[in-house]
């Protein structure tokens, strides 16, 4: 009996967190610029993007704060610089738009996810305005009874 294929996940790490505390307004998919070292790290997981955020230099957009640790075999001749910040590879259009809205419509661009995209490291990022503390308790509000819903439907299903 042949064994199926296990399918991988293509998520590399995802930011529950910038849900939470904005509201996405827009979300564009953005290529990454990586080193070696990076990849490797990224292919057995080792990302965080809760705290990254994109800023501008130079006309170009750069993914800041994401957290990718070396791997400990990683190569000794190599400085691995786990915060660096990465250069997002966006087409002249998409970057003009995002700096646009950062700069007169006072949104801020957090990354939501990363993930491959065939054999290319892609961040998913969004544009973000903040929420203020009732907007939050709200949110979790309506989950709270989505979740009691759910269950009295369940519980009437039974019966």
């Amino acid at each position: 009996m042949a064994k199926k294929p296990k399918v991988a996940s293509n998520t590399i790490a995802l930011n529950k967190r910038a849900r939470h505390e904005y509201f996405i307004e827009d979300e564009i998919e953005a290529g990454l610029e990586l080193q070696g070292w990076e990849v490797k790290a990224l292919r057995a997981g080792k990302a965080n993007i809760s705290d990254s955020y994109v800023i501008f230099r130079n006309g170009e957009a750069f993914l800041f704060g994401a957290m990718i640790t070396p791997l400990n075999m990683a190569s000794t001749h190599i400085v691995s610089d786990p915060t660096r910040t990465r250069k997002l590879l966006l087409n002249k259009r998409e970057l003009d738009s995002l700096f646009g809205k950062v700069n007169r419509e006072g949104f801020t661009i957090v990354a939501t996810a990363m993930y491959w995209k065939n054999a290319w490291a892609k961040v998913k990022i969004g544009l973000a305005k903040g929420k203020k503390l009732h907007d939050k308790r709200e949110d979790i509000k309506d989950r709270e009874w989505q979740v009691a819903k759910s269950r009295i439907m369940k519980n009437a299903n039974r019966g």
